[in-house]
This record gives structure tokens, C-alpha cells and sequence, in this order.
């Protein structure tokens, strides 16, 4: 062999195998970029199986809490009808107890009659006896004079008077004075006894009253006995009431007690699921950025579509500029064209735990009402195949700096970027004081930021950014986008 064939023929085996090393090269970073991408879409998919989970729970959890409101309305139910029952059992017992009081007074008056009626009777009976005794004395006396009258015989004998009288004048004078003695003595013994008799009457008379006074008197006594047993009754169901009022309040007081333990619950549940949804948003997008897809071109909307898109521009950007709008709008339709993301406009935005303003019911009231024309005319741009960048993601200042996001454009209220690339929070002064603002929610959790005090933290914490997106008081029909 020549030396020129020699050496044409090493050049050949070299060039041999630089080519086969290429290719061997070549295929290696190709099979590694593979292995590579499958491990991330791995990850991805064991965050995803984290968050459904985590929305079981939170399904669950807010079950809970909806069957607790339930029975705690209907317990309140309860206790404001037993109330009810109470205030009218007291009202009831307030009745009796008046009527009570004017037995009482009846009785009490009563017994005053009985007492003077009673005397009435002994004062008589007094009386009575005294003149059956002064009657007994007279009648006794009568008698005796009556028996010294017809007595024969004797030296003291009123008829041996009368005989013993030495004329018959005298006779006749001791006769007459006899009979007026007799007649007298008669006479008071009548009026002895007409008094005997009229104090009788009085006594049967003030007896009879006092008989009637008894009857009364125990017809008050069954009255009162009736109305003291009801009394007794009626506060027996009122203190069965109160009783059932203090075990259906603390029955409330549970309810509390365990509402309060879910909606402790589903804070943390909430904090987690948004932090669980901010780790899959940065897998996707750094995965998104190892093979930056071709996200430009137009789309076909139909009708429905473009009202979607539209509504969605005005609820995020409302009271942004223009290139705002069609930056909120760049953003929807690169989701579409993406891999990433569901391939259709409605599915983009509905996209669970996505955008606040389609979840608080915003972008279904701009449909309902119309979008206005500025967001159609940026909507149509957009599906034409206008776009102002890449972004896949937007979010306030605010939220991108206490993410960390190193990388990113500013257009207007918003922050947008392509890559979830991040910084150590410390390194700006606004990621701390977010850091600190949030240090009861792990860090990741909104709800306690200025630009939404007042928004549930499950709408506060999400990881894609088109919900924080924040309004100018120029659109007074925007003004209340930041939720």
C-alpha cells in the first residue's frame, strides 16, 4: 500500500469514527433529554395526583362544613322556637300567678269576714246565755211567788195574808197587788223569751252566713289548689324548655367548636393545594423551557369563544392600557397552542384553580352583560395571531417578587414571563415583607396581602398568575377585579 492510500485511508477510518462518535454522541444527549423530560412529566404528574388529592380533601372538608351550617341553622331553628315556647310558658305562669295573687286577696278577705262573722256569733251566744239565765231567775221566781199564792196553810203564806186582812178593802188590796206582781213577773218572762227567740234567729242567721262563707271560702281553697297545680304544671314544661334550650345551645357551642376545627382545616388544605398548584406551574415551566414550543399563529374561535376570550381580557385587564389587555389575552392563547395546557379557549380559562375571575363568577357576568368593545377588539387580535410575547404566565408585582420570579416583563399592574425561574426571596426588600406577611400560611398562601385582605385564601394562592392581576381606577366597570 502507498503511502498516499495510507494515509487517505487513516483520514477515512478518522472520519469514521468522529461520525460514529457524533451520532453515539448525538443519540446519548438525545436518549438523556428524553430520560430527562419523562422524569419532569414524572414529577408533574405526582404533583397533579397531590393536588387532585388534596381537592378530595377539600371537597370533603367543605361537605363538612356545608352539613354543620345545615344543622347548626336548623338547631338555631330549634332554639329560637323553644325560646318562643319559653317566653310564652313564662307569660302563662305570669298569668296564673296574678290570678293567684287576687285568690289570695279573696281568701285573705274571706277569712276577715269568717273572723268578724265568728264573732258575731259568739258575742250573740254571750248574750243568748244571759237572758235564758235571767229568764231561768224570773220564771224561778214566778214560781215561788205562785206557790206562796195558793200555799195553804202557813204563817207566811200569801193566801194566809190575804185572808189575815181585817177588812175587805184590804183584801181586795192584797189581792190586786198579788196579781200585778204576777203580771209583771209574766210579762218579763215573755219579753225573756221574745229576746231568746230573736237572738235564735240572728244566730241561725249569721250561722247560715257563716256556713255561706265557708262554702266560699273552700270554693277559693279548690280554686286556688287548681291554679297552684297548672302553676306547678306549666313550670314543669318550662324548665323541661330551658333545658332543652341550654342542650340545644351547646349544641351550637359544638357546632362552633367544630367549625371552627374545619375551617382551620381548610386553610391549611387551601395553603397547601396552592402551594402544591405553585410547584406544578414551575415544573410545567421548566419543562416548558427546555424545548420552548411554537405558541404564535391564529385560531379559529367561534362566537362563543371570542365572548369567552373578550370577557376574560375585561375581567383581568379592564382598567389596564391596551397592550395590557392584549398582554392578558397573548397569554390565554399561547396556553392554547401549548402542550401544557387544555387546547381549547373556554377549557384554558375554566381550568380548575386557574382564574379567580372566572371562579368568583366576574367572567360570566361580562358575558352576560357584553363585553365591552376595546377587550373584543384585543380578543380578536389575539385569535388573529398578535402576540406581545411568549408569556405563558402574568401575576401583580407583588406576587412575582414574593415567588421569586427572576425574569420577567413588566406591562402595566402586571408581571409577565415564559420561564418559572426564581431568586432566594431575601433578595429584594418587597419579597420579604411578603415572606413575612405570609409566615402563618407556609409561605405561600395570599390572603393576608393588601391587594386581596379580603379574598379566601383559596383564591389568593394560586400558583398561575392571571388571577392576581390588578385593576386602574380608570374603569369604573373594572374597578373590582382585584378579588
Amino acid at each position: 500500500m502507498s503511502e498516499y492510500k495510507y494515509i487517505r485511508f487513516i483520514c477515512c477510518v478518522t472520519v469514521a469514527a468522529i461520525i460514529m462518535m457524533t451520532a453515539s454522541s448525538r443519540y446519548a444527549l438525545a436518549d438523556e433529554y428524553e430520560d430527562q423530560i419523562a422524569n419532569m412529566e414524572n414529577e408533574e404528574n405526582q404533583t397533579k395526583d397531590m393536588i387532585s388529592n388534596l381537592e378530595k380533601q377539600t371537597k370533603a372538608t367543605r361537605d363538612s362544613i356545608a352539613l354543620l351550617q345545615e344543622q347548626r341553622k336548623a338547631t338555631e331553628g330549634n332554639v329560637s322556637q323553644l325560646q318562643g315556647k319559653s317566653d310564652a310558658l313564662k307569660s302563662e305562669i305570669e298569668g296564673y300567678n296574678g290570678k293567684l295573687d287576687e285568690l289570695d286577696s279573696q281568701i285573705e278577705e274571706a277569712e276577715n269576714q269568717m273572723q268578724k262573722v265568728s264573732a258575731q256569733i259568739v258575742q250573740i251566744n254571750d248574750e243568748l246565755s244571759a237572758i235564758r239565765q235571767q229568764k231561768e231567775e224570773k220564771e224561778t221566781l214566778l214560781k215561788k211567788r205562785i206557790k206562796n199564792v195558793y200555799e195553804k196553810g202557813g204563817s207566811r203564806g200569801m193566801l194566809q195574808n190575804i185572808l189575815d186582812a181585817s177588812s175587805l178593802r184590804g183584801v181586795l188590796t192584797r189581792y190586786e197587788y198579788l196579781n200585778a206582781m204576777v203580771r209583771y213577773d209574766r210579762e218579763k218572762i215573755a219579753e225573756c223569751r221574745d229576746l231568746e227567740e230573736q237572738l235564735e234567729a240572728k244566730i241561725a242567721e249569721v250561722e247560715a252566713r257563716e256556713s255561706e262563707l265557708n262554702a266560699y271560702q273552700d270554693d277559693l281553697d279548690d280554686k286556688y289548689n287548681e291554679l297552684e297545680n297548672l302553676t306547678d304544671e306549666i313550670q314543669g314544661k318550662l324548665d323541661s324548655t330551658n333545658s332543652s334550650i341550654n342542650a340545644e345551645t351547646g349544641k351550637l357551642k359544638n357546632f362552633d367548636t367544630q367549625l371552627a376545627a374545619l375551617d382551620k382545616t381548610m386553610k391549611s388544605l387551601e395553603s397547601q393545594t396552592a402551594a402544591a398548584q405553585a410547584q406544578l406551574a414551575k415544573q410545567v415551566a421548566q419543562r416548558l423551557a427546555m424545548k420552548k414550543e411554537d405558541t404564535s399563529g391564529s385560531y379559529s374561535a367561534s362566537g362563543s369563544e371570542l365572548e369567552w376570550l373578550a370577557a376574560t381580557i375585561q375581567a383581568e385587564a379592564g382598567g389596564e392600557s391596551y397592550t395590557g389587555k392584549l398582554g392578558v389575552g397573548s397569554v390565554i392563547m399561547n396556553r392554547v397552542k401549548s402542550s401544557a395546557f387544555p387546547n381549547d379557549i373556554k377549557s384554558v380559562i375554566t381550568q380548575n384553580m386557574q382564574f379567580a375571575s372566572y371562579r368568583s363568577g366576574k367572567v360570566e357576568l361580562i358575558i352576560a352583560n357584553g363585553p365591552n368593545s376595546a377587550c373584543i377588539n384585543a380578543a380578536q387580535e389575539v385569535l388573529g395571531g398578535a402576540r406581545i410575547g411568549d408569556y405563558l404566565f402574568f401575576m401583580t408585582k407583588h406576587y412575582a417578587d414574593y415567588y421569586g420570579i427572576s425574569d420577567y416583563t413588566m406591562i402595566g399592574n402586571h408581571a409577565f414571563f415564559y420561564k418559572w425561574n426564581t431568586k432566594p426571596k431575601a433578595s429584594t426588600e418587597e419579597a420579604s415583607e411578603a415572606s413575612e406577611e405570609n409566615d402563618d400560611d407556609s409561605g405561600h398562601s395570599e390572603e393576608k396581602s393588601e391587594e386581596h385582605s379580603e379574598e379566601d385564601s383559596e383564591e389568593h394562592s394560586e400558583e398561575h398568575s392571571e388571577e392576581h392581576s390588578s385593576e386602574s381606577e380608570d374603569d369604573s366597570e373594572d374597578s373590582e377585579d382585584e378579588e
